[in-house]
């Protein structure tokens, strides 16, 4: 199975490139998801954090806090580092096993972590979705209701823009329209269909 990576910074429009690859039956498996379903409640992660670091962390009905957990880890590096070691292999068992399951041409592993951790070893190919800084603050803080500094904090915390793309096979500009990014993604799609059939050997689409 073809597995294409989807990655790029906070209010770039991930969420809307992958809306219009599922358009054409293509399966997107989202990494936040992933990191949601994880710690349900019944879930063994969910229950080795509440151990480590004490039943405060779970809300009355039994989920996970996550701003009381965030608050804990974000000032503590050892914290943090046993969080994701918790985490990670969990993450990737889950996606590992929809990606498994997937029956479209090719796949989609949406996560705007892809290349800073393991995730990218899923994949075969990297699409960035790529727009300016200013307008990832623009639109992050209409779309999320969080002031300038907060998306700046979040922006200088991730991959920078430049090493992002330097290590993309395809990028998508979606500073334009919507209809523009509809068909730079028909375009996309069209050659990872002929990427599928080639890597499935089953020869060019």
């Amino acid at each position: 199975m073809f597995v294409l990576g989807l990655t790029g910074g906070i209010g770039s429009g991930k969420s809307a490139v992958a809306a219009c690859f599922k358009k054409y039956g293509i399966k997107v498996v989202d990494a936040d998801i992933a990191a949601r379903k994880v710690v349900e409640p019944g879930m063994p992660a969910l229950q080795a954090i509440a151990e480590h670091f004490g039943e405060h962390v779970l809300q009355t009905d039994g989920t996970l806090d996550r701003a009381a957990l965030r608050s804990i880890v974000f000032n503590d590096e050892l914290q943090r580092q046993w969080l994701e070691q918790l985490l990670h292999p969990a993450i990737g068992e889950w996606i590992a096993s929809e990606i498994a399951s997937a029956t479209s041409a090719y796949v989609i592993l949406e996560s705007p972590l892809l290349l800073e951790t393991e995730q990218r070893k899923s994949t075969q190919r990297t699409l960035v979705v790529d727009v300016s800084k200013e307008l990832q603050i623009e639109r992050a803080t209409a779309r999320d209701d969080n002031s300038r500094e907060q998306i700046e904090a979040i922006i200088a915390a991730q991959l920078p823009r430049k090493e992002r793309l330097a290590r993309a096979d395809d990028v998508i500009d979606n500073s334009g329209s919507l209809a523009d990014l509809e068909s730079a993604v028909d375009t996309l799609h069209q050659q990872y269909l002929t990427i599928a059939a080639t890597s499935n050997g089953q020869g060019p689409a």
